[in-house]
């Protein structure tokens, strides 16, 4: 049986990482198809993410290639992870009202492969449960006010374990995470936002954003700490507009940008093509 491996990495740059870690493969009949690496000049590491066919099923593939690649990333002080190629990463939906988002990753999760297995939706209202419902998914609904928020955080961290969940996104859910659950689900958790920030902030940032007379707009994926929309960014896209464009034409613009932006990063990461760089992100496309 050829099971197919990811196995990324990040260490401080020296020579010998790529054929170390090429050596290891090579030692177990590893076929490699993909390889990609950078080094950063600015913060010293290496970052590195490589596809191999092995010869050998999975359960006794994962117990050879991680004694074999143990002893180099202790060597080389690496931070590595290895996974089978494609595996669905459990993953738990936050909404509020705007469907956009949920309706777009559910769709792509059955029709286009997106390798994530959505376990649950949870929403701070109500009004998406019967979307979630359409396409098979169980609806938790988790009330969150400024006297119930702790709460409806440790709801979150039950639903978190209950489901063994790996990701969290953020599709469109309009609360912002308490820097204490932000740290307990650090790298984990991918938000979407209008990249009008810090411009238009508060309500109706499209309706401010037309009042000035806006050129672009854009969408931005992140990654949540517990500094608001500051996270390692993942991926951003724009569509220009003109005078013509009404408020609702923006509006309808904008959502598209952003179910698009925030599928290219969910899937990115699920494939293991994003490693973490300080601040920054790494994304092997």
């Amino acid at each position: 049986m050829t099971t197919e491996w990811v196995l990324t990495l990040s260490c401080p740059d020296r020579p010998g990482i790529v054929h170390a870690v090429a050596g290891v493969l090579a030692e177990h009949g590893g076929n490699i198809t993909e390889s990609q690496q950078f080094g950063d000049p600015a913060s010293g590491l290496f970052f590195m993410r490589v596809q191999v066919e092995v010869q050998v099923d999975a359960e006794a593939g994962r117990e050879a290639l991680t004694a074999a690649l143990s002893p180099v990333a202790e060597r080389f002080g690496m931070t590595w992870q290895l996974d089978v190629v494609g595996r669905r990463l459990r993953t738990l939906v936050l909404v509020s009202k705007a469907p956009h988002c949920l309706v777009d990753l559910l769709y792509r999760e059955r029709y286009q492969g997106m390798p994530v297995e959505v376990v649950g939706v949870v929403g701070n209202h109500p009004d998406l449960e019967d979307m979630a419902a359409f396409y098979g998914k169980p609806f938790h609904h988790v009330p969150v006010t400024k006297d119930t928020k702790a709460r409806a955080e440790d709801r979150l961290r039950e639903l978190v374990a209950e489901l063994d969940v790996e990701l969290v996104v953020l599709a469109r859910y309009m609360q912002i995470l308490s820097d204490e659950l932000c740290r307990d689900l650090a790298g984990q958790v991918i938000n979407i936002h209008h990249s009008f920030l810090p411009s238009f902030k508060g309500a109706r940032p499209y309706a401010q954003a037309h009042d000035r007379g806006v050129k672009l707009i854009g969408a931005t994926s992140h990654y949540v700490t517990g500094d608001l929309d500051e996270g390692p960014i993942i991926e951003q896209d724009v569509e220009r507009v003109d005078h013509s464009r009404a408020v609702a034409d923006l509006v309808a613009i904008g959502e598209d940008v952003e179910r698009r932006t925030l599928a290219r990063a969910v899937r990115w990461h699920a494939e293991h093509r994003v490693l973490l760089d300080g601040h920054r992100t790494v994304v092997f496309r």
